[in-house]
């Protein structure tokens, strides 16, 4: 037993070595850094939520210096940030497939102060794509049972062949730690590189799930925006939404599945009942209004 505690301790050592190179603390925030993840040559990966200005951040580099960087943009739905610097640094050597739960474990950060950190656990849950409590989509639920310190953020997840699984962040759930998935991770940093920002589909109203006869479900428009696209389009207080984009809608979660068929900007089909009769409308799909 004491030979194979000791080969196990001796192979996550080695695995927390290897990742090292690509993992940089990042100073954006008053009192605490947090880590950061050389994702592709030139570009760090953090936690949006520890990104708390825009001007003068910089990165501790694996050999201890410090480097200017600049926002390269930042999607708070998904609590992920990107940064630019002249330095290239070293990728992750591999992705890793959605992990099973009970599989071990490893959030790797790094600090000015102590340098590389590490923690262990396993990952406790995993579930299908969901929305965050920001706004944002993730492709996987990936739940982490692990200790994640006041740097940790940002910090990079791998697997116990050293693959990584992506980012960890504290911001996400009240319940426990995540892994931002490294899939979501290249989603959102090619729309950031192409658009310069994530843009979601808005349509400027209120609704509130209802039962209609038969035993369809819609959803009530209770309010509108004055100038939003669906108030635009001739959507009225009362009327209620049974399908968007030829989707079934009975509650918001729908309503913003449907919208992500669609970019800002194009059209989408919004079939309605109003006053017991049936009437579809084509919105024009709006952009989310971002968050301070």
């Amino acid at each position: 037993m004491a030979n194979e505690l000791a080969t196990l301790s001796t192979q996550l050592a080695g695995i927390v070595e290897r990742a090292a190179p690509s993992v940089v603390a990042v100073h954006a925030r008053p009192r605490f850094s947090s880590s950061g993840v050389f994702w592709r040559p030139g570009i760090i990966v953090t936690a949006e939520h520890t990104v708390r200005r825009e001007e003068e951040i910089t990165v501790t580099l694996p050999d201890g210096s410090n480097a200017p960087a600049t926002l390269a943009g930042s999607d708070p739905g998904t609590d992920l940030a990107f940064l630019k610097t002249d330095h290239a640094g070293q990728a992750p050597v591999a992705v890793a497939r959605d992990p099973v739960p009970g599989e071990l474990a490893l959030a790797i950060g790094r600090s000015q102060d102590s340098g590389i950190n590490a923690t262990l656990g396993i990952v406790s849950a995993l579930g299908p794509p969901w929305r965050t409590w920001r706004g944002g989509r993730l492709d996987s639920y990936i739940r982490l049972d692990l200790t994640l310190y006041p740097g940790s953020s940002g910090g990079l997840v791998v697997n116990t062949a050293g693959e990584a699984v992506g980012i960890a962040t504290s911001a996400l759930s009240r319940i426990a730690g995540v892994a931002i998935p490294a899939a979501t991770i290249n989603r959102v940093l090619d729309e950031i590189l192409a658009r310069g920002s994530v843009r979601r589909g808005y349509l400027g109203v209120g609704l509130q799930p209802v039962e209609l006869p038969r035993h369809q479900k819609g959803l009530i428009v209770l309010s509108l925006e004055e100038d939003g696209t669906a108030a635009k389009a001739g959507v009225l207080i009362g009327d209620v939404l049974v399908s968007l984009g030829g989707r079934a809608v009975a509650d918001t979660e729908d309503v913003q599945s449907a919208l992500e068929t669609r970019g800002v900007g194009e059209s989408i089909d919004a079939a309605l009942v109003r006053g017991g009769a049936a009437q579809t409308l084509a919105v024009t799909v709006g952009e989310r209004p971002r968050r301070d």
